[in-house]
């Protein structure tokens, strides 16, 4: 019997259902080999001042794309390290039209090279410019965050352990809140005092995917960044935060994701429906 199926015999839930489990398992892998070399480096370089490249970080984007290489031929990559991955059939990363892994193998990389155990593997899937499927995986907690473009935000406390829907935060009140938040540019300063008269405390934690995951089960309150993120960042985070029930927007209030924004160029507020308004007009 032949092992093509025709485009009429798809099921797309059931296709969607496939990508997330090879996402789950794609990240789980390449956790597994971030973990293998946390703490004992062979080789650090710098490509700035603020980003460190580690031979584990080349490692992980290596296997993830090799994976979706073998298993997905026709879709297109674009990676935080290597960038875009044109689709066999011809499809620029960024057309917006087809399929396309957004990835970064290693989100956090100076937490990561100096030992401080907050980062994570992301994996998004987007299907004609819009997110489809979002994986953040934690290795050194062993948790995964995950959400289908469709369905509920998902957390597996521990790797192979069944996963069980998560909720952004129901708080009340702002003055409780515990926020991610990393304000830039002109009136910064002011903005930033603005906020924190308002909630409990800010944090800054130094992977903007794994903190943006966190809206997605109340561990964060509500994340706010500026700018400096880039479509690897967000795609599978945003995703997770949007389906865990928190409202996801760009800083003006518009869509959060854009395939058209360039690296480095996005900002994103996430936050529960209620309290969305209130802390965007204060960071604007």
């Amino acid at each position: 019997m032949p092992n093509a199926v025709t485009s009429a015999t798809v099921d797309p839930v059931a296709g969607i259902a496939d990508d997330l489990a090879f996402g789950l398992a794609l990240a789980a892998r390449a956790g597994e080999v971030l973990m293998d070399r946390y703490e004992r480096l062979e080789r650090i370089h710098h490509k700035s001042a603020r980003d460190v490249v580690t031979e584990a970080d080349h490692l992980s984007e290596e296997l993830i794309i090799d994976a979706i290489r073998g298993r997905h031929p026709g879709d297109a990559i674009l990676a935080e390290e290597s960038g875009e991955h044109r689709a066999i059939a011809g499809e620029a990363p960024t057309s917006g039209r087809g399929r396309l892994w957004i990835i970064d193998p290693l989100d956090g990389t100076v937490n990561y090279a100096n030992g401080i155990p907050f980062f994570c593997v992301s994996i998004g899937l987007i299907v004609d410019g819009r997110p489809s499927v979002g994986v953040v995986h934690d290795p050194t907690r062993g948790e995964t965050f995950a959400a289908t473009a469709d369905g509920p935000a998902l957390l597996a406390a521990a790797l192979g352990s069944p996963s069980h829907a998560i909720t952004a935060s129901e708080k009340d009140k702002l003055s409780d809140f515990l926020v991610s938040m990393a304000l830039g540019g002109r009136g910064a300063v002011g903005r930033a005092r603005a906020v924190r008269k308002v909630i409990r405390i800010p944090r800054s934690m130094g992977s903007a995917a794994l903190a943006l995951a966190y809206v997605g089960n109340g561990r964060f309150d509500a994340f706010i960044q500026q700018g400096g993120l880039s479509a690897w960042d967000i795609a599978a985070a945003g995703l997770i935060a949007e389906r865990g029930g928190a409202r996801v927007t760009a800083m003006d209030g518009g869509p959060w994701f854009d395939l058209a924004r360039g690296p480095a160029s996005s900002g994103i507020l996430a936050a529960p429906v209620a309290h969305h308004g209130t802390l965007l007009e204060l960071v604007r």
